[in-house]
């Protein structure tokens, strides 16, 4: 099955950002959208499961995604988005910062992972999308800890995919620079940032997704950078 017409996503993150671009390009293209986020919003989404949940729980993952097979009758699409960051040098982080960052990008992907995969198992049109960093592909100053949770997911998505492409789903790493967003905001970033113009918007990012789960069965975008015009660094 190539589009989203029909087909059970679910997001996490789901309410700003890159989740909120992804869950309206999904809920737009036809699909079934169930809205995973700490506040719990359905950003107006006609039809849409929204419930509030922290992915550092796995308790709260696991009842979500039961929320949205037993609503919607399975899962076909797994969108693992959630994620926080900090940046600045390494001593000047604050302690809860660290581990938010380890607790949300490390532990709740897997928690994410771990809880939707069982049900992707049983699609016959599954895609694993993971909405990871630039920085887990490069170490940039200032992101130390951050870029160490992206490498994590990074290399977790490419080795749990030689399990799971025998198996039938499709996993895609879209790995994206900066983003226009409120990410990070007050955590080394200030909306004053000169560099935030040049970022990309949410919207491309979410483009991007769709196009990695409305390929033909055949084949598969399995890594994906996503940088900015402004950025330079691969000159």
């Amino acid at each position: 099955m190539s589009g989203v017409e029909g087909r059970v996503a679910l997001v996490t993150g789901a309410t700003s950002g890159i989740g909120a671009a992804t869950a309206r390009a999904l809920a737009a293209g036809g699909a079934q959208v169930a809205l995973a986020s700490r506040g719990g919003g359905d950003l107006g989404i006609e039809g849409a499961l929204a419930g509030s949940c922290d992915v550092r729980d796995a308790g709260q993952v696991e009842a979500f995604v039961s929320q949205c097979v037993e609503r919607f009758g399975g899962l076909d699409i797994l969108v693992v988005n959630a994620g926080v960051g900090a940046y600045g040098d390494f001593l000047d982080l604050k302690p809860e910062w660290l581990d938010e960052m380890l607790d949300t990008n490390v532990k709740g992907f897997v928690y994410t992972i771990r809880a939707g995969l069982p049900h992707l198992l049983e699609s016959s049109s599954a895609d694993l999308v993971a909405v990871t960093s630039i920085a887990g592909q490069r170490a940039p100053e200032g992101e130390a800890v951050y870029a160490a949770t992206k490498h994590a997911q990074i290399g977790f998505m490419r080795s749990v995919d030689h399990e799971l492409y025998r198996r039938g789903v499709r996993c895609s790493i879209l790995a994206p620079g900066g983003v226009e967003t409120a990410f990070a905001m007050g955590r080394g970033r200030t909306p004053e940032d000169p560099d935030l113009p040049g970022m990309l918007r949410s919207e491309e990012v979410a483009d991007a997704v769709m196009y990695a789960v409305t390929r033909p069965r055949t084949g598969r975008m399995f890594e994906a950078s996503i940088l900015p015009m402004a950025d330079d660094s691969m000159n």
